[in-house]
């Protein structure tokens, strides 16, 4: 039997040595990760390439991160896609109705991991 293929994690963050610290983490604990710094990247990659779950910043330049999940969320091929927003802005009101987990900045990479981890094992409508 073949092992199967890792989850696939789309890494959308503007800051290179955030991005880069929160990538090997992700890829020390198993994931494949793709990672781009705008929206607008993020929008083609994932239009090339489905991931398993999106970690979205909010604050990017070319198209910001509520314009990247108002896309996302809009279309039925990538509605259901998981998403865990990073930020160091307040978006507490998007939980609930946005259907995504929230992570405020700062934090451990380690408490990504976990929380890519958890996400990925929640059921999906």
């Amino acid at each position: 039997m073949l092992p199967a293929a890792p989850k696939t994690v789309l890494l959308v963050e503007d800051d290179g040595p955030t991005r880069n610290l929160f990538r090997d983490a992700l890829k020390r604990a198993g994931y494949s990760v793709s990672a781009v710094e705008d929206g607008l990247a993020a929008l083609q990659s994932i239009e090339q390439k489905r991931p398993d779950l999106v970690v979205l910043d909010m604050a990017l330049p070319r198209l910001g991160g509520r314009d990247v999940l108002r896309e996302l969320r809009g279309n039925p091929e990538t509605r259901n896609i998981p998403i865990i927003i990073v930020t160091g802005t307040d978006v507490s009101n998007m939980n609930e109705r946005a259907g995504v987990l929230v992570l405020q900045k700062p934090f451990d990479p380690d408490m990504l991991v976990h929380a890519v981890d958890g996400h990925l094992r929640r059921p999906r409508s």
